[in-house]
């Protein structure tokens, strides 16, 4: 059985990996329709050897959809996503517009596939992209010696802001060493040769929103039990977001044992030799699939701990193979309907 696919926001980073990412996967297609606003009709986006004209997504008829990837912003998702869902189709929503309601499932398919039997609204979510590599390590970690709390750095890729961060970032790097002006546009301060220890909009408790995301996340696709404290970093790196993580136990595990369990894990590759190198970056896991774990090692502060080294693909698993596994998991579960 074939299936109709929209992808909305296809034009936009994320959008144009959903679409490589479905090709690449082979996802049993009948037709797929690339969307985005009325500026970009006509624009063209691959889908593997094919090309696609870019339609407007104000005047697409969704019936006879069956799933509709959507990666064109809180905003849009919020008005479009329960009219997309009251025509027939299930929405995969990259934003956060939906991550928190009750009645939408918030899913990464190595951790949490069975949530999404229950879909209400015809919605699901995927989750913020560096809390999906985050529970993708944690997970297997969790079912062997339950996590208590978890302290998270982040070092996020300037993707995560989009196409325009990524061209701030290369126009800054090449202001830097032809002596022109610095100009920060989409970061608050400068990107090139710097970290930034904001993203997002702080809130009242001094924490920014991109940290609050990952918090509330963890608990609700892990486990609302576990305490979580993230403090998120800007860095100038095009793709990939890398995570220094330390999880406290209530059990013990050991540096070897985790690295046995991570091994035989779902979408986890280890790379952890105690030698130069012998660690993943960025650079190493932009275009993979895999969440990469590195220096496992035992926290010696706490009784039952460990620290990791975490490193994905934040285009990838962060947002677009995320979103392509969930629809495959529905059709899997036999839980994506032929729409009339």
């Amino acid at each position: 059985m074939s299936y109709k696919v929209a992808v909305v926001g296809a034009t936009g980073n994320v959008g144009r990996e959903m679409l490589s990412v479905l090709a690449e996967r082979q996802f049993p297609v009948s037709e797929v329709a690339a969307l985005a606003s009325t500026k970009s009709i006509g624009a063209e986006v691959s889908f593997g050897d094919a090309t696609l004209k870019v339609k407007a997504l104000d005047y697409y008829d969704f019936k006879g959809t069956d799933v509709v990837l959507m990666s064109a912003g809180g905003k849009v998702s919020k008005e479009w996503s329960p009219r997309i869902a009251a025509a027939g189709a299930i929405v995969i929503d990259n934003s956060s517009a939906w991550r928190m309601d009750r009645d939408v499932p918030l899913v990464v398919p190595e951790v949490n596939a069975q949530a999404l039997d229950g879909i209400r609204k015809g919605i699901v979510a995927n989750p913020n992209c560096s809390t999906a590599q985050l529970v993708v390590a944690l997970k297997p970690l969790h079912d062997e010696a339950t996590i208590k709390r978890v302290v998270v750095a982040t070092y996020q890729s300037v993707s995560g802001a989009g196409k325009e961060a990524m061209d701030e970032l290369f126009r800054q790097t090449r202001a830097v060493f032809v002596a022109d002006p610095i100009e920060s546009v989409k970061f608050t301060k400068q990107i090139a040769f710097n970290v930034i220890p904001h993203i997002d909009v702080f809130l009242d408790d001094g924490y920014t929103k991109e940290e609050w995301k990952m918090m509330v996340e963890v608990q609700k696709i892990l486990d609302p039990d576990i305490q979580v404290n993230v403090t998120c970093v800007r860095v100038p790196v095009f793709i990939g977001h890398s995570e220094a993580v330390t999880v406290e136990f209530e059990k013990p595990i050991s540096a070897q044992r985790a690295r046995a369990i991570l091994r035989t894990a779902p979408g986890v590759l280890v790379v952890d030799k105690r030698e130069d190198g012998g660690y993943v970056t960025p650079v190493e896991c932009a275009g993979e699939d895999a969440t990469y774990v590195s220096r496992i090692r035992k926290d010696p502060t706490v009784e039952h701990g460990l620290c990791l080294w975490v490193v994905s693909d934040n285009l990838r698993k962060g947002a677009a193979l995320n979103a392509v596994q969930i629809a495959e998991c529905l059709v899997n579960r036999k839980l994506l309907k032929k729409a009339a």
